[in-house]
């Protein structure tokens, strides 16, 4: 069992940055391969990146690569997304996910862990 926890989300102007981060319990953290999603009000979840178990191999959706970077510190738990040179298409709620697959899934259902998610908005 892996409970998630994200926070580092607000309120920013266009332009500005924001770094997410995503704490994790259990010892076993550091077997998970780890996503970022994100869903604005009225669409998808959709994904934003993920990060390979051993942090080593990212991959991130074309509309934030860049912009974005994940990363993961396991002796903390805790996986990061610092999110530069934001947009008001940005703002949308930010979850981190945990998942078992071999590389990050790029699907909600591929992932078995979810945080509660953290808000983001974009101010243009």
């Amino acid at each position: 069992q892996v409970q998630l926890v994200e926070s580092g989300g607000g309120l920013m102007q266009a332009g500005g940055s924001l770094r997410l981060s995503c704490a994790a319990s259990g010892r076993t953290f550091s077997s998970y391969t780890m996503g970022w999603f994100r869903q604005a009000p009225g669409k998808e979840r959709e994904f934003v990146g993920g990060i390979s178990w051993s942090g080593g191999r990212t991959y991130y959706a074309d509309s934030v690569k860049g912009r974005f970077t994940i990363s993961r510190d396991n002796a903390k738990n805790t996986v990061y997304l610092q999110m530069n040179s934001l947009n008001p298409e940005d703002t949308a709620v930010y979850y981190c996910a945990a998942g078992r697959g071999v590389v990050p899934g790029v699907r909600p259902h591929e992932y078995d862990y979810w945080g509660q998610g953290t808000q983001v908005t974009v101010s243009s």
